[in-house]
């Protein structure tokens, strides 16, 4: 991997991240770096189900591709915010 492909993953797995923290609601105790991450996976995974359903390449924008990577993005959130809710309650 080249380095632009690197800045390239971090700063669109910072938009599909924060994306996803905004559609779930609440309180998120994660920090930048965790939120990069989350983001990161959410659009490799958004991608392959997107390359699974036949909708990863369209012409123009690929909204249906874009659309799964945030859902996959606020899951990651909602998942990580409640498993770090979970252990600091115990």
């Amino acid at each position: 991997m080249e380095i632009t492909g690197l800045i390239t993953a971090i700063v669109f797995g910072a938009i599909i991240g924060g994306l996803g923290r905004a559609i779930v609601p609440g309180r998120h105790n994660m920090s930048l770096l965790v939120t990069i991450l989350v983001g990161i996976v959410a659009a490799v995974a958004g991608t392959g189900v997107a390359e699974l359903i036949g909708v990863a390449d369209t012409s123009g924008i690929d909204w249906t591709e874009f659309a799964l990577q945030v859902i996959f993005a606020g899951g990651g959130v909602s998942l990580l915010s409640g498993l770090r809710q979970r252990s600091t309650a115990e």
